[in-house]
């Protein structure tokens, strides 16, 4: 979902090559296009980059009228910090939580590392929203890489109905808002592939 709507919401044009996961195809499938079997996958110019914070990475290189890191170095700094920690962090957060676009309403338990994990989010949000609210509604004023790399844990806490403090529920509510997220929904709502493991709770 990060690469994706990355490039879809800054406007960049791509080929998408949808493979579903889960499925007896799906090695043979990804062999020839990510050289470590998983997605996402960019390939640009016949060279494959592949995790999708390095990604993200290349494109803010490859596209920088998009700005896609925010142009003052602490700020950019900063943005970089919180992308990096949502890429290796919140283990717990995503074995719980299992990525579902289409389920609404999901409820898991939530032991002490998951709400520690949630609250952590939460503060971030706030943080952010604290610092450079007065620039826009997305995490550091205008859409960044940080965006991209945080839409999946909103998807996840609309899914498990997770309830968001007022000081943080500014953010989810301008991503749901995003064109390119609605997309997103709409076609996920298309897809007729189903991995059992994210489809009970």
């Amino acid at each position: 979902m990060r690469a994706w709507f990355l490039l879809r919401e800054a406007g960049i044009e791509f080929d998408e090559v949808r493979i579903p996961l889960d499925t007896d195809t799906f090695s043979d499938d990804i062999a020839g296009l990510s050289p470590t079997g998983r997605v996402p996958v960019l390939i640009h110019d016949g060279e494959q980059i592949w995790d999708s914070l390095a990604i993200a990475e290349t494109v803010a290189e490859l596209w920088p009228d998009s700005k896609l890191w925010p142009a003052d170095p602490v700020t950019r700094a900063h943005a970089r910090s919180v992308s990096a920690e949502m890429h290796s962090g919140f283990v717990v957060l995503r074995e719980a939580m299992p990525m579902n676009c289409r389920a609404m309403g999901r409820k898991v338990a939530l032991p002490d590392e998951v709400a520690a994990d949630i609250d952590r989010v939460f503060e971030i949000w706030s943080d952010c929203h604290h610092r450079y609210g007065n620039s826009g509604k997305w995490l550091f004023g205008r859409f960044s890489v940080a965006d991209a790399m945080y839409a999946p844990v909103v998807m996840r806490f609309r899914t498990y109905g997770i309830n968001l403090p007022d000081s943080a529920s500014v953010y989810p509510k301008r991503l749901l808002e995003s064109s390119a997220i609605q997309e997103w929904l709409l076609e996920s709502e298309l897809e007729t592939e189903v991995i059992s493991q994210d489809e009970t709770g």
